[in-house]
């Protein structure tokens, strides 16, 4: 077989193709890169929707002009795949038309279904087959809200006339000419409806959340065949031979594959997941118990914590605020400050994620003053990340879980090495970026390389010498801006 893989990098603002050479070991570099952005639509506050038919087309697009660029299709072996994770696509099985916009992860329109449901006692039931907590971030309600939206959909879903899926699922369909209506484990896993000890659909959940099993996917393994793209498409059939979602994807492009090894991915929003081997890990502050990846009979599992906003609320400060002219711009305004000026910024515009799963917080801004200017405020919201990830590293302590040596980094916003500092400061951890960021796209080709047989294993390092940061931070300054952080969010909640 030829050496290489086309990884395809389905993410929240873009859509993204890479071919890598097939070992993908230690020198990382693509091939080639086509990359289209996608655009976001908000009906409604606290609604977030995608064109599937867009995202498709835009795949189409990127693999084909990163085929050509890298010589054809016949010197690729395998495709992989990486999405972004628990945004729902509801589809006509025969025509393969999306009968609705795609529901999107950061969507909180079934937040008062999910309320219901912890109301009625069903968190505990659900948190222990799944590993999940009762919240609108999951695929479940946005099934149902698909189901019951569109007019029809619900008896023809029961009737296995439509598909449900995550954005993986429906790539693969598209991919494959419908022939495979196929999803990986680790997105499954995602859905409130897979028992993570089984790794099936479960029933009872499908009738606690209203979801017809026959309108689901099979669930496959990250690194296996599972389909065969149609030849018509790239001049040549191409077998989709790895899968995971983004952040389990981030995890193996970073080699943390030893139970606990840990990496953040900062991109629209932030994602902490700690490798805990081949056993689930309940949790018993509020992180999420999920699949980390399943290649062959080998299962690891990984406790996640989530965060809703990372470089969306730098996106905020630019697009909507006007207060930088670009992303980078922030870096630079935030260090023209000698500190914060006690101004803090709790980014809870989708509601804020772990370990607060508060669906109905919303953003806020605390200690303005006469003296606060534009400055201030873009220096808060780079802060928010450090506070946050802190957040999240303490209720993985809380969980029984050492803090890691090292945090491994990657993401767009890791480029800001005033956020990277501060966080290695506020978090008592050193940060490690690597030098090559498409962490995603990289676990996703060496899943792909795997399941097609081009490398016996996932190789345990994540390319060549990484940047780091190391705390330096008094003790009692960051003491003190941590108190401050917490007033915050404890007002942001109440104003709820």
């Amino acid at each position: 077989m030829s050496g290489l893989i086309l990884a395809i990098d389905q993410g929240t603002t873009s859509t993204r193709a890479i071919a890598f050479e097939g070992a993908v070991e230690d020198a990382v570099r693509p091939v080639a890169v086509s990359q289209i952005e996608l655009a976001q639509h908000f009906p409604q506050s606290g609604w977030v929707e995608h064109d599937a038919a867009e995202i498709w087309r835009a795949t189409l697009q990127t693999c084909r002009e990163v085929i050509r660029k890298a010589g054809g299709a016949a010197r690729f072996s395998a495709i992989g795949i990486t999405n972004q994770r628990e945004t729902a696509v509801l589809w006509d099985r025969k025509t393969g038309e999306p009968l609705h916009r795609a529901v999107v992860w950061q969507d909180r329109r079934t937040a008062d279904v999910a309320a219901g449901l912890r109301e009625a006692g069903h968190e505990a039931m659900v948190q222990a087959a799944t590993g999940l907590v009762l919240d609108p971030y999951f695929s479940a309600t946005k099934f149902a809200w698909l189901l019951d939206a569109v007019p029809g959909a619900r008896d023809r879903a029961e009737a296995g006339e439509l598909c449900l899926g995550t954005i993986d699922a429906w790539l693969i369909w598209n991919l494959t000419g419908g022939r495979s209506f196929v999803t990986d484990a680790s997105n499954a896993s995602r859905t409130l409806l897979m028992d993570l000890k089984t790794v099936q659909w479960r029933g009872d959940l499908c009738d606690l959340f209203r979801v017809p099993a026959a309108a689901l996917p099979e669930i496959r393994g990250c690194a296996e065949v599972l389909g065969e793209s149609e030849p018509s498409l790239f001049g040549h059939a191409l077998p989709i031979a790895g899968c995971a979602g983004d952040q389990q994807a981030a995890l193996v492009g970073h080699g943390a594959l030893e139970a606990g090894e840990a990496k953040i991915t900062y991109g629209t929003g932030a994602f902490l997941v700690v490798n805990t081997g081949d056993t689930p890990v309940a949790s018993t502050n509020r992180l999420l118990t999920t699949l980390g990846y399943r290649v062959g009979d080998r299962t690891a599992y990984a406790l996640e914590g989530a965060i809703f906003s990372a470089g969306s609320t730098i996106q905020w400060l630019r697009d909507q605020m006007g207060l930088i002219g670009a992303s980078r711009d922030s870096e630079g305004v935030a260090q023209s400050l000698s500190d914060n000026g006690g101004v803090y910024l709790v980014p809870g515009f989708t509601g804020l994620g772990a370990p607060w799963w508060e669906a109905e917080a919303r953003g806020a801004i605390t200690g303005l003053s006469r003296g606060t200017g534009p400055a201030h405020v873009v220096r808060a919201g780079l802060e928010s990340l450090a506070y946050q990830t802190r957040d999240l590293l303490d209720a993985l302590a809380a969980d029984g879980s050492p803090r890691p040596a090292v945090l491994k980094v990657d993401g767009g916003v890791t480029a800001n090495a005033f956020a990277m500092q501060f966080i290695a400061d506020i978090c008592e951890v050193t940060v490690e970026r690597p030098a090559f960021q498409e962490m995603t796209a990289l676990g996703a080709a060496r899943l792909a390389a795997l399941g097609c047989g081009l490398t016996a294993d996932l190789p345990r390092a994540s390319g060549e010498a990484p940047a780091r940061w190391t705390p330096r931070m008094k003790p009692e300054d960051r003491d003190r801006l941590l108190t401050g952080w917490n007033k915050a969010v404890r007002a942001a909640i109440a104003a709820a």
